[in-house]
């Protein structure tokens, strides 16, 4: 009977011994297994991580030799190509070339206008012309030629009158009068105007409907009928953004625009007409 009892004792201590082996076994196995996730998840995060920090020195390489190279605070370790003119480019592209408006007045002129419109297409440069309506007639070809050629025409009314001392209603048939006269040759009403004497009448913008354009170097061409008075003039007075003022009347004044044209080109500018100078 104790050997019974003994024997049965012993099988519960092997029972409670198997059960705690296997919890045991189970809580091992259970770790092992968290640990080899938690090391895969770090060699994921590693590599992630690693993938991140070559892609941000790979566009730092980028950035180097653009911003970085200029101002010294990074070496350049890309190797020279000769004639890269990338840098040069770069900044060409960042910098926005300074824009002049050169605009004439007074005519069109039978004998100095064709002369400039020459000049002016074989520099491929854009003039803005504000024509006298009485001054029109009979020269409708070269009205035509400016719009052709990429002009942009403009109204310096029709009898050059001081728009200041006239009535609303007389500044404005003095205006309607000679956008007529250019809308049968072009087809296109202007919509900019260059009053006389740069005199203007307040709100009178509104009553006709047109932007008044006045001018920042004023050449007096018609005054000096002189090229080294006029180059001179806009030497000094000439800076980005500038509306010039002259005169398609004088052989001295397309001499002089000629001129003009190939010393602001050679120091950066470019010529614009007045409506993409003034509008944004």
């Amino acid at each position: 009977m104790k050997k019974k009892i003994g024997h049965l004792v012993m099988c519960v201590e092997f029972g409670v011994l198997a059960i705690l082996l296997a919890r045991f076994c189970a809580v091992r196995m259970g770790e092992n297994a968290e640990g080899i996730r938690g090391s895969l998840v770090q060699k994921q995060e590693n590599k992630e991580s690693s993938s991140k920090k070559i892609e941000k020195e790979a566009a730092s390489d980028k950035v180097i030799g653009v911003s970085d190279r200029r101002d010294g605070r990074a070496e350049d370790t890309s190797e020279d190509v000769p004639g890269d003119t990338s840098e040069d480019t770069l900044e060409g592209v960042c910098r926005e070339k300074k824009k002049v408006a050169l605009t004439f007045d007074d005519g069109p002129s039978s004998k100095y206008t064709p002369l400039l419109l020459e000049g002016l297409k074989e520099r491929g440069v854009h003039a803005t012309f504000f024509l006298m309506g009485k001054n029109i007639e009979g020269k409708e070809v070269l009205v035509k030629q400016m719009q052709e050629e990429g002009h942009l025409i403009g109204n310096h009314t029709y009898n050059h009158v001081q728009l200041d001392k006239i009535s609303k209603e007389a500044a404005k048939e003095e205006i309607e009068a000679t956008n007529q006269e250019i809308y049968e040759i072009t087809g296109v009403y202007p919509a900019w105007l260059r009053p006389p004497y740069g005199e203007w009448r307040k709100n009178l913008d509104f009553y006709v409907g047109m932007f008044p354009v006045l001018w920042d170097v004023d050449t007096l061409d018609w005054k000096s009928k002189n090229v080294d008075s006029i180059m001179r003039i806009v030497k000094n007075e000439v800076e980005d953004g500038a509306v010039i003022l002259m005169h398609d009347a004088y052989q001295s004044s397309v001499d002089a625009a000629l001129q003009i044209v190939d010393l602001l080109m050679e120091e950066g500018y470019e010529f614009v007409t007045v409506d993409k100078l003034i509008l944004p």
